[in-house]
């Protein structure tokens, strides 16, 4: 479930949202144009557990379909995590 806070800042900041990536939103951005952010990682899984893609075609989609949309200075961010 997505934070309530957190839904209500990027409601506050008009920020655009990825469909079908609920369970890979992890924050927004700080600074003059906060943009929602999403877990690369977690929008892959979210592909292969909801849309039954394989691995490989998730990633395919997802770089190509969704990291390569540009739909204006709202456009969500996506971002690789490291331990």
């Amino acid at each position: 479930m997505i934070d309530e806070e957190l839904m209500e800042q990027l409601k506050e900041n008009n920020c655009l949202l990825a469909d079908g990536y609920e369970s890979a939103l992890i924050g927004i951005t700080e600074g003059v144009n906060p943009v929602a952010v999403y877990d690369t990682e977690l929008c892959i899984k979210c592909l292969m557990e909801e849309d039954n893609m394989s691995e490989e075609d998730a990633v395919d989609f997802f770089y190509y379909n969704t990291v390569g949309s540009y739909v204006g200075e709202k456009t969500p961010i996506y971002i690789r995590t490291y331990e």
